[in-house]
């Protein structure tokens, strides 16, 4: 693997995993970057890796439902390899927008699959990067296994089933070489801020109302992005071609307690005595339509196959992801900006 394209490498998982592959693996390659830079795609995650690795990172800001760009640029770069992680991912636009997910998520998916077919001969591994939604909800017991049958409750959730039907068609009718993962929720630096933990923390740090949905009780696995991104790598290079592999971080917590988590953890680093405890700026809101009530992932077909398993528990891993949104408040401003405001209201209302 010389030269990999991402897809969707300026975006929360993408960036880190560009990151990892320069600043963690002996990776010598050539990583072609390219991102549609819609609201959650940001150029500046990636600014010091553009600065330092100028012979080996080429950014390009293409739509994956742009066929013709993408074809361009897998035949002048010889991309041998495809990292697949544009996608349309937040579960309430995708009730306000579905349309938007269907295109990105089901006909860019196509888009990358027709050329990869094309260039067969050429190509050494696709691997497609999905999520444990796709499985539907789970009860208070169980787990979700790489068997567990599909049963998407969300139009993201369905289009991202829809892809990752796709892929594996392909390399059952085609012999595409594939890999493919489903990971629990993802959590860490240079996440966009509507996301869960990154809103928490910033509204906590800021005193502002904490949203949480219903009564709190909806039951996540939190995954650490760099153990995740060490998981990607890991399947790429050493696991078996046409096989699926969840990705879990063992972190099963309740919406509730995360946030409690959150506003315990800056009451200790931002301490102010004359201000009640964070967790008083807790709201509870209207619960969104339907919201999945619980999802636990079963990694153990990774960590027996391929020895991999997360580094960071939760409490490492939030107390890291809390002070990098600390120190890095020109980030944050930036892709909060007005620009950012105005792609909302034109593509959201």
């Amino acid at each position: 693997m010389q030269n990999i394209m991402v897809t969707g490498g300026c975006g929360f998982i993408g960036a880190n995993f560009i990151r990892f592959l320069f600043e963690e693996t002996d990776f010598s390659g050539r990583i072609v970057n390219v991102d549609a830079l819609t609201y959650a795609g940001n150029r500046d995650s990636l600014s010091d890796i553009e600065k330092q690795y100028t012979d080996r990172y080429v950014f390009h800001k293409v739509d994956i439902c742009d066929a013709p760009a993408l074809e361009e640029l897998f035949t002048s770069y010889s991309i041998d390899t495809i990292c697949h992680f544009a996608a349309e991912s937040h579960v309430d636009r995708s009730i306000v927008r579905p349309d938007a997910f269907v295109q990105t998520n089901v006909i860019g998916t196509f888009n990358l699959l027709e050329i990869a077919r094309k260039h067969g001969d050429k190509l050494k591994l696709l691997h497609h990067v999905s999520t444990d939604e796709v499985f539907g909800s789970l009860g208070k017991e169980g787990f979700f296994t790489e068997t567990t049958r599909y049963q998407p409750n969300s139009p993201y959730s369905a289009s991202k089933a829809a892809s990752d039907h796709l892929v594996r068609a392909y390399h059952e009718t085609y012999g595409l070489p594939i890999t493919m993962s489903n990971c629990s929720n993802n959590y860490g630096p240079y996440q966009f801020p509507e996301k869960l933990i990154p809103l928490m923390i910033l509204n906590a740090r800021d005193r502002k109302p904490l949203p949480v949905y219903g009564d709190g009780s909806n039951v996540r696995d939190w995954l650490y992005v760099s153990d995740h991104c060490d998981a990607i790598w890991t399947i790429m290079t050493e696991g078996k071609r046409g096989e699926t592999y969840n990705v879990g971080g063992d972190n099963e917590m309740a919406n509730l307690e995360v946030v409690n988590t959150i506003c315990r953890l800056i009451d200790e680093i931002l301490p102010d005595k004359n201000q009640d405890p964070r967790s008083e700026l807790i709201t509870f809101v209207k619960d969104r339509p339907g919201h999945d009530w619980r999802y636990a992932i079963d990694f153990s077909k990774i960590r027996t196959e391929l020895g991999w398993q997360p580094k960071e528990s939760f409490s490492s891993g939030i107390e890291k992801t809390i002070r990098w949104y600390f120190e890095h408040s020109e980030w944050v401003d930036r892709v909060l900006s007005g620009e950012y405001q105005d792609w909302i209201e034109e593509h959201y209302g």
